[in-house]
């Protein structure tokens, strides 16, 4: 059985950075397309980035309004994806979660529906 466990949530401080860690259990996380999503009050759940599984190249796509501040990481001796967000933004603050899916494909990233498995979500608080 997969579960995605979440930490690291905190303050979101305008120019500051917060890191954000996804760990896994039950298989490995190379084997998955990892990916980061979040979601704001009142707002969709939106794609924030995503590191594609071994198997297909484990190239890193980002949404536009974070590439540059964001970076994803999958560490594969630990089994954990991370979320380093750097210079953040008001806009940043949102609940940030974490999903799973082998067997993704390229067109649907974006799309949460398409993932088979999820963390409980991080709060990301707004701190201006």
């Amino acid at each position: 059985q997969v579960q995605l466990v979440e930490s690291g949530g905190g303050l979101v401080q305008p120019g500051s950075s917060l890191r954000l860690s996804c760990a896994a259990s039950g298989s490995s996380v190379s084997r998955y397309d990892t990916a980061w999503f979040r979601q704001a009050p009142g707002k969709e759940r939106e794609f924030v980035a995503t590191v594609r599984r071994s198997g297909t190249g484990g190239r890193i796509y980002y949404v536009d309004s974070v590439r540059g501040r964001f970076t994803i990481s999958r560490h594969n001796a630990k089994n954990t994806a991370t979320l380093q967000m750097n210079k953040q933004k008001p806009e940043d603050a949102s609940v940030y979660y974490c999903a799973g899916c082998s067997t993704m494909v390229l067109s649907s990233i974006r799309m949460p529906r398409k993932y088979a498995y999820w963390g409980q979500g991080a709060q990301g608080t707004l701190s201006s």
